[in-house]
């Protein structure tokens, strides 16, 4: 465990966390490189501290786009709304909090074929932050396929935010919205300042987004992301604070149950809302209790445990850097599946 940051993060010298300073000074040099005049942002921090941060067209206190990064915080919300007592458990139907998950007939879906099947109904809150829920898909029964999607998190947001009666679906911006829940139980507790919005995708006037659209888009800085990663690296403990169940999280960021039911072993690289590295398949220049939360344009927190190690891209270039033991060295890029609507 290293140095909590206060209201901003302590530096220090590479050598004294334990880099070779020439070393991470060359994974500078070839970030720049391969970056061009694209924009980036790279921090590295070891036991709480900066090693390291580039910035090249983005300022240090711009806040940015997380894509499906979001997903890792949602599953540190899901983990802290059941230990709160208002899910019973992650195993528990999602229809028995949000029946209106199934109040989407056909042609009222965000495209055509898509729409609430009768097996949607048992759907598990545990399918849907690991993506294996199949909602709204044809063909897909809960827990049979892994299927990287936004829909199916909406959902899972919703039903959260419903249990602290903070969204309805027939007026979804009147209420505050699960990102109050992120603000009130993650970011002021561990310092952070990032801001959220809804976003919707392009639908027909028919379309029930109130059910399934209002994606909750968060919007950090390069330093709230870091903040993100030490408290996950952590098992959510904060300066002596338990702000995330620690036994939720060691199992959310190891590959599911469901995905090795589901998928051949070459996919075995996702957990709850965390791309995951145990079995050797996501990342395999690292060690294999590294894990990510990871969101188109390049968004990655990146965590591993054996080396004390958060490494942030916000945004990255076209390639992000590999952590492997003490060192911080270039790879090349193997990404997540796109999501998928």
């Amino acid at each position: 465990m290293g140095v909590f940051p206060g209201s901003d993060w302590q530096t220090a010298d590479p050598a004294e966390l334990g880099f070779d300073s020439d070393k991470l000074a060359a994974v500078g040099r070839w970030q720049t490189g391969i970056a061009g005049d694209n924009p980036y942002r790279l921090l590295v921090v070891r036991h709480g501290r900066i090693a390291a941060e580039w910035n090249q067209g983005v300022p240090v206190d711009e806040r940015q786009y997380q894509a499906s990064a979001w997903k890792s915080t949602l599953s540190s919300t899901l983990a802290i709304t059941i230990a709160d007592g208002r899910i019973g458990s992650a195993d528990d139907p999602v229809v028995d909090y949000s029946p209106e998950l199934m109040d989407v007939p056909e042609g009222f879906g965000p495209k055509p074929g898509r729409h609430a099947f009768p097996e949607n109904a048992a759907i598990t809150f545990r399918q849907l932050i690991g993506n294996t829920s199949g909602y709204m898909k044809p063909g897909e029964a809960p827990g049979q396929k892994f299927h990287y999607q936004t829909f199916g998190m909406n959902i899972l947001s919703h039903a959260i935010a419903a249990t602290y009666n903070a969204y309805k679906t027939s007026d979804p911006e009147a209420g505050p919205g699960i990102g109050s829940l992120f603000d009130r139980w993650i970011r002021d507790p561990i310092g952070g300042s990032w801001t959220w919005r809804y976003q919707n995708f392009a639908m027909s006037d028919v379309a029930r987004k109130g059910v399934f659209g209002y994606a909750t888009i968060l919007e950090c800085t390069a330093r709230d992301m870091a903040r993100l990663g030490f408290l996950w690296l952590n098992d959510g403990v904060w300066d002596g604070q338990q702000i995330v169940p620690a036994a939720w999280l060691r199992g959310a960021t190891v590959v599911s149950d469901m995905v090795k039911a589901a998928e051949p072993e070459a996919g075995w690289r996702y957990g709850l809302g965390f791309w995951c590295n145990d079995q050797g398949r996501t990342w395999t220049e690292l060690p294999r209790n590294c894990f990510a939360a990871i969101g188109a344009g390049y968004q990655v927190i990146m965590v591993c445990r054996d080396s004390d190690l958060v490494v942030v891209q916000s945004p990255g270039a076209p390639t992000h850097p590999y952590i492997l033991g003490d060192r911080l060295r270039p790879g090349r890029r193997q990404s997540p599946r796109r999501p998928r609507r």
